[in-house]
C-alpha cells in the first residue's frame, strides 16, 4: 500500500492551495493572496490495480478513499491506509517549507487469504494487521524551476510496528516534484525506498520448514535491508475549470522494484516477481 499512498497523496496533494498558471491565457488570472491564504480541503475516491501482496505477479482491483487538506496553515493527508500531519505551519508563495510531524500505517500486507491468489502463498499463514507509527521530516521548496508555484520535496520518515506483528521499524526516503502546467492541469514524479529490519523478513517472507512442507516453496531465511525502490508519475486535471476548487480527475503509475533478501524470498522469486506495477485513477473534490 505504500506506492499507493504515493499516488493518491501526490495527486490529491496538487489540489492545494500551491497551484496557479505561470503564464495566464486570455480569460484566466492569477490566484489572488486570499486563494493562496485560504483553508483548503480535498475528498476523493479512486481504484488502484495491484499486486495480492507485496511481490506478487497476479494484481486486483482496491478502492482508494482520500482525504488531504491544509488548515489553518496546517497539513494533513489520510490516504488509503495511511495518515499524516505537518505540525509545522505553511506559509503561502514561493518559500521553504520545513515538514515534521507523525506518521500511522496500517500494514495490510498478507492478513488476509482471501486476497491472494497464488495457492502455494495461500497456503502460508496469514499475518495480523500490522499498525506502524512513527514520524516524518522534510524540506521543501517552492518556485523552484517552471515558476512560483512549482514544489520539490525530500523526506525522510521512521515508523514502528506496535501491534506486534512484524515488531520491525521502517526507515524511507522519499523525493516529490509537482508542478502546475495551467489553472486545470498539474504533473508530478517522485521516488522512494524502504529499508526495514531482520523481523519484517522473518514476519513476511521467511519461509520455515512447517511452511515449506504445507506450500511447497523452498525453506528461506533472509536478512533485513533494503526492501525496495519506487518511481512514479502523476497528474490530475480539473473538471470544473479550476484545480483550487470543485472536482477533478486524478490518476498515476509506478513501477516498484523488489530488493535484496525480499526478491531473493521464495514468495518472490518462485511464486511472484520482483516488478511491482500499480495504476491509480479516481475523482476528487476541493471545498
Amino acid at each position: 500500500m505504500r506506492s499507493l499512498y504515493l499516488i493518491g497523496a501526490a495527486c490529491f496533494l496538487v489540489s492545494g492551495p500551491a497551484l496557479a498558471q505561470q503564464n495566464p491565457g486570455p480569460g484566466s488570472s492569477r490566484p489572488t493572496p486570499e486563494d493562496l491564504a485560504r483553508d483548503s480541503v480535498t475528498v476523493g475516491i479512486g481504484a488502484g490495480y495491484m499486486s495480492d501482496y507485496e511481490g506478487s505477479n497476479h494484481y486486483s482491483l482496491f478502492p482508494i478513499p482520500g482525504a488531504i487538506g491544509t488548515v489553518s496553515g496546517y497539513s494533513f493527508t489520510v490516504i488509503g491506509n495511511r495518515a499524516s500531519v505537518d505540525l509545522i505551519r505553511n506559509q503561502p508563495g514561493p518559500t521553504w517549507d520545513i515538514q515534521l510531524g507523525p506518521v500511522a500505517v496500517l500494514n495490510f500486507n498478507r492478513s488476509t487469504r482471501g486476497g491472494i491468489d497464488n495457492p502455494q502463498v495461500r497456503a502460508l499463514p496469514k499475518r495480523g494487521l500490522a499498525v506502524e507509527l512513527g514520524g516524518y521530516v522534510g524540506i521543501g521548496k517552492t518556485g523552484v524551476i517552471t515558476s512560483d508555484y512549482d514544489n520539490l520535496s525530500v523526506s525522510l520518515s521512521y515508523r514502528r510496528d506496535v501491534a506486534g506483528v512484524h515488531d520491525s521499524a521502517i526507515i524511507s526516503p522519499s523525493i516529490t516534484y509537482m508542478t502546475p502546467l495551467s489553472r486545470k492541469v498539474a504533473v508530478g514524479l517522485y521516488a522512494s525506498a524502504e529499508h526495514v529490519q531482520r523481523r519484517y523478513m522473518t514476519a513476511y517472507y521467511d519461509v520455515s520448514a512447517a511452511d515449506s512442507a504445507v506450500s511447497g516453496l523452498p525453506v528461506f531465511n533472509g536478512n533485513g535491508g533494503w526492501k525496495n525502490w519506487t518511481v512514479g508519475a502523476l497528474g490530475t486535471v480539473s473538471v470544473s475549470g479550476d484545480l483550487l476548487r470543485g472536482w477533478k480527475l486524478v490518476g498515476g503509475v509506478t513501477y516498484e522494484r523488489v530488493l535484496g533478501d525480499t526478491a531473493a524470498s521464495p514468495l518472490v522469486s518462485v511464486a511472484g516477481s520482483p516488478n511491482q506495477w500499480l495504476g491509480a485513477l479516481g475523482v476528487a473534490y476541493t471545498f
